[in-house]
């Protein structure tokens, strides 16, 4: 476990040490950003730390109102509604959909909150294979006697693949299934404006297509969020237990996320910077003979056969001065690997640096791809 001394962003200080750092989430750098942390103390001196309630008691403030304003036009939705964690959002969703299906059809690849979020009531769940929406429609034809609802990811955050939704979009309207896209790690990468994996297949405005989302990634901040019509909204203030009981956002927090959304609607450069920061890296570790993914994504695997390779190449990196770890994640997944994670503030000599150092790593061990 790395224990942080400092914030993080291109450069980490872990136990007095400055480390270069290619983890985490914090793909646009916002989570550093002076006019995010100037609006976060800006709000303590107005506000304090806590509103110590939930929202529909005293927990709702003016910020909070305003955040789900800009969510809602940003992601060019009626209404929005903010919560304590992005983890949440697939149980707050799924419950507030809950009449709507009686069959769960995801990606066996799944984050865990899309498993932990599935209703305790749905008799039927079916786990398609990672990608393959040939499998998809078999499992739905096999089981046309349910309502279905299919669920996926849209970028993987283990892999940085993007889900197929241009394939899987055409299957939930030929078996009128409800389709949910846990899009917490292509919110402000993915799609021309930031909006995500819908946008960038060109199904944001799609009818029966609904995302949960979060401001703990590209937007620096904390916080999950679901967008979409004002009966949907309405219903998830009213209805949801998990809505209800949760303490609202602190206001740092949710001032950040105002300040965070405005700088990634007025600098769509820094999704382009990143994207090319991104490629430069997954071209030069597929070109060392690497396995990994072709995805144009900021998330750049480097997987093994064994668990034990992935982590010895995670501690030669660290004693080198780079962070990159091995990931040990709660997935139905035989893969094990390191995860790069590329951030629009690193410069050409990291990048650099990092992918010399996987050169030598390679010509000493070789890849153990195969």
């Amino acid at each position: 476990m790395v224990i942080l001394d400092s914030g993080v962003g291109n450069y980490i200080v872990c136990n007095n040490k400055r480390y270069s750092y290619f983890a985490g989430n914090n793909y646009l750098g916002l989570a550093n950003h002076p006019q995010v942390k100037e609006a976060s103390i800006r709000s303590i001196e107005q506000y304090g730390i806590n509103f110590s309630a939930s929202r529909q008691t005293t927990g709702t403030s003016v910020i909070h109102l305003e955040l789900e304003k800009q969510l809602a036009a940003f992601k060019k939705k009626q209404d929005s509604v903010v919560f304590a964690s992005g983890f949440l959002g697939n149980k707050i969703l799924l419950q507030a959909l809950r009449k709507e299906y009686s069959a769960v059809f995801a990606d066996i690849s799944s984050h865990p909150s899309i498993l932990d979020g599935i209703p305790a009531d749905i008799a039927r769940t079916f786990f398609y294979d990672h990608g393959m929406t040939s499998h998809l429609e078999t499992l739905l034809k096999k089981n046309k006697r349910f309502r279905p609802l299919i669920i996926t990811d849209g970028l993987f955050a283990l892999t940085g693949e993007i889900a197929p939704l241009g394939r899987i979009f055409p299957l939930a309207e030929k078996y009128h299934a409800i389709l949910v896209v846990d899009d917490a790690h292509a919110t402000g990468i993915l799609g021309e404006t930031g909006r995500g994996t819908p946008e960038y297949f060109h199904l944001d405005e799609a009818e029966e297509l609904y995302q949960t989302e979060t401001m703990s990634k590209a937007l620096g901040s904390y916080g999950g969020f679901i967008t979409g019509s004002k009966e949907l909204i309405t219903s998830i203030r009213e209805r949801s237990a998990v809505y209800q009981a949760s303490t609202a956002l602190p206001p740092p927090v949710v001032s950040a996320g105002c300040a965070s959304l405005k700088i990634l609607q007025e600098q769509p450069g820094l999704r382009i910077k990143l994207l090319d920061i991104a490629k430069e890296i997954r071209a030069g570790v597929s070109g060392l003979g690497f396995n990994t993914t072709p995805d144009i994504t900021p998330i750049i695997p480097v997987m093994f056969r064994s668990q034990e390779m992935a982590m010895k190449l995670s501690l030669f990196l660290e004693e080198n001065n780079i962070i990159v770890p091995c990931i040990q994640y709660p997935l139905k997944t035989k893969l094990s690997m390191i995860r790069i994670t590329a951030c629009v503030n690193h410069t050409k000599e990291q990048t650099g640096v990092l992918l010399d150092l996987l050169k030598k790593w390679r010509d000493r061990n070789g890849t153990n791809s195969n």
